[in-house]
């Protein structure tokens, strides 16, 4: 039997449940503010803010993905829960990594023999982080609006996928590479440059109607869930005990695995488009 076919079956949650989910939306929000905040004392000196500015957006990430699961489960999903989901999502991953992006990678440049290309990778660099804001509140608004979205590469018949990197995705790139330097900004002209170009990518696949992989297959409701057990716990362990470089590794696997698909996809349709012709 489907889940939503189980969650029309079940009775109606009691009036009280419906706060649950917009509590982590809360909480969402509370570390997103705390990564702004994190973000702007970090750029006087205290790096170390920018690393907890970082942790920060991922521990919202993790609140993002509850609050939509605890909705399902306790069939009290609602339309002001998903504005209200929609308006954390924008302030949490979009204003706060944009601002981290650029007060980490692109204002603590140190002055270099090459004055014009440093000023001008400033302006650029406000431009790009603007950008991937507006993105990210693009994404988010496409979402809402589509019905059964299809990504212009389609995968596996039966499941679904995100058309776009989701905007927490795109967050979590840039919270990964802060966490990963432990908060010490980049002061190195060229350095900045490849962030900024970085930045500017991560926009672009939010914005694109890529395939992402999006997780709804996972059923924590299952009668027997002992393997999905086993690897939520191994990848806690490892998180814990590696979590600069496991977060690093998850980000830019997924990030890497949207194009790819899109390669494949490619591919695979020059190659059949031939023997079509022949």
């Amino acid at each position: 039997m489907a889940a939503d076919e189980l969650q029309d079956k079940r009775p109606p949650a009691k009036r009280g449940m419906y706060v649950l989910p917009s509590l982590f939306t809360c909480a969402n929000v509370g570390a997103g503010y705390y990564a702004i905040i994190s973000s702007i004392h970090a750029a006087s000196g205290s790096y170390v803010l920018f690393d907890h500015a970082a942790l920060a957006i991922v521990a919202a990430i993790l609140f993002d993905g509850l609050d939509g699961r605890i909705a399902r489960m306790t069939n009290t999903s609602s339309a002001f829960g998903r504005e209200l989901d929609s308006l954390a999502d924008v302030i949490t991953f979009g204003v706060a990594p944009s601002l981290l992006a650029y007060l980490w990678g692109v204002s603590r440049v140190l002055p270099s023999q090459y004055p014009l290309f440093e000023a001008r990778l400033r302006h650029f660099g406000v431009a790009i982080c603007f950008l991937f804001l507006i993105s990210g509140a693009c994404r988010l608004a496409r979402f809402n609006i589509s019905v059964n979205p299809q990504p212009r590469n389609p995968g596996r018949p039966g499941r679904k996928y995100f058309v776009g990197m989701p905007i927490p995705a795109g967050a979590g790139v840039v919270a990964a590479v802060v966490h990963f330097e432990g908060g010490s900004p980049i002061y190195n002209v060229w350095e900045s440059a490849i962030w900024v170009a970085l930045i500017a990518f991560v926009g672009f696949l939010m914005v694109s109607s890529w395939r992402f992989w999006s997780g709804k297959e996972i059923d924590f409701g299952q009668r027997k869930p002992g393997r999905l057990l086993v690897i939520i716990v191994l990848l806690l362990a490892v998180l814990v005990e590696w979590h600069a470089i496991a977060l690093l590794v998850i980000a830019m696997v997924y990030l890497v695995s949207g194009v790819v698909a899109r390669l494949a996809y490619s591919l695979q349709k020059r190659s059949i488009q031939p023997s079509q012709t022949l």
